[in-house]
């Protein structure tokens, strides 16, 4: 298997523009523009549903069984829960985040007046006024407020800004792209996965290489709060693997190089085949890879299988550090899936009954059942030999 060339610049450049795009769960149409825009430039033909979902096809040497990639558009943020008498604000979160990596935030709140820059403070925010008070501060969405970088003083205020209940507010990336590979921002989660799919299918649509069957590159825009790529499917597609981010902490065997192929999540264990296809993968063209189970995570490939799909799932991702809080992420992981991703699409189709949705037993899988070989044992000095009995005394 050859894998096909990443351009690493084009990868960079395109998670750099991703960033730039605020996009909270709800608040996608722009990047769901952004993205289009970059598949005509590509020449990939593409379709999106009525609120943004968007499916991209390459066509195969086969049409069935088709494969598909999914990765998500939208990101963590919140929403103007009410009006302060302080002229601030009050906020929820826009999907699973805590509090904590609230505190200190740059955001943009887009009100129908326009949009408005701001800061997401605690509410004991002054050292000279509270001292120690504000180190005794509780986490948690009741005690932080955003300060809108505006006149407003009162509620009023706020209704003459045209700032209202339920208004949109992004979180600022504050994206860092460090010469050692490392990149830290906001939000990688998951516009790094973006970044790949786009560079995977860049490579692939330059290579000229026709796949062996299908593909399918989904942009979703409302995994964040557990909705996913359910609505974009078709029939046809079989296998579908996602690209997101890892969760490298302790306890956990994700890391920021190479790819982590996820075993199971809070969901339940990933299609057996096909995950053990992205390991073989791995193997067959010396990709740093590793395993990880991840207790506290779902995914597009979840809501899936939940919405009653029956297609194979795998998740492959990037290591991420402190997920959902202040991420970094290295170039390493990137570029290994995208040449994952590569590999994946030219591969041979291992399970042609995939290509039926109802058949008979014939070509069904089968997973292995066999005792183990065991030619491992104990490393023990082996026994001195008994010394020879004296012969007895005439």
């Amino acid at each position: 298997m050859t894998l096909l060339n990443i351009d690493i610049p084009y990868l960079t450049e395109k998670l750099q523009d991703l960033l730039k795009i605020p996009s909270p769960t709800g608040y996608t149409d722009e990047i769901v523009r952004h993205v289009c825009k970059e598949l005509e430039k590509l020449g990939v033909f593409y379709e999106i549903t009525r609120r943004g979902g968007v499916r991209a096809r390459v066509s195969g040497i086969k049409r069935k069984p088709a494969r598909a990639f999914v990765s998500h558009l939208d990101t963590l943020g919140a929403q103007v829960k009410s009006l302060k008498d302080n002229g601030r604000l009050e906020l929820v979160p826009i999907g699973a985040w805590s509090a904590r990596f609230a505190e200190g935030a740059r955001t943009t709140i887009f009100s129908e007046s326009g949009a408005y820059t701001g800061t997401i403070m605690p509410l004991k925010a002054s050292g000279h006024t509270y001292n120690d008070e504000v180190d005794k501060l509780p986490v948690g969405w009741d005690f932080v407020e955003l300060r809108v970088d505006a006149y407003s003083k009162s509620t009023d205020d706020l209704h003459r800004l045209g700032i209202d209940v339920g208004d949109f507010v992004s979180i600022d990336p504050a994206p860092e792209f460090l010469d050692n590979g490392f990149i830290v921002s906001r939000h990688l989660d998951n516009k790094a996965g973006v970044a790949v799919m786009l560079a995977a299918l860049k490579a692939l649509v330059e290579s000229d290489i026709e796949p062996t069957v299908d593909v399918f590159w989904l942009f979703t825009i409302a995994e964040e709060t557990g909705h996913g790529a359910q609505s974009i499917l078709t029939p046809d597609i079989a296998s579908l693997v996602a690209i997101d981010n890892g969760t490298t902490a302790p306890g956990q065997n994700s890391d920021e190089f190479g790819v982590t192929v996820a075993m199971a999540d809070q969901t339940g264990p990933f299609d057996y085949h096909l995950t053990r296809k992205m390991v073989q993968l791995c193997r067959d063209n010396d990709i740093k890879f590793q395993k990880d189970v991840f207790r506290y995570y779902r995914s597009d490939a979840a809501t899936a299988i939940e919405a009653g799909a029956d297609v194979r799932t795998a998740l492959i991702t990037f290591g991420v550090d402190a997920s959902h809080g202040y991420e970094r992420i290295h170039m390493h992981a990137l570029r290994s899936l995208a040449e994952l991703a590569t590999g994946y699409v030219l591969s041979p189709v291992e399970i042609q009954r995939d290509a039926r949705e109802f058949a008979d037993l014939k070509g069904f899988t089968r997973q292995p059942t066999a005792d183990a070989d065991q030619t491992l044992a104990p490393e023990v000095d082996e026994p001195l030999p008994e010394p020879a009995a004296e012969p007895a005394a005439e």
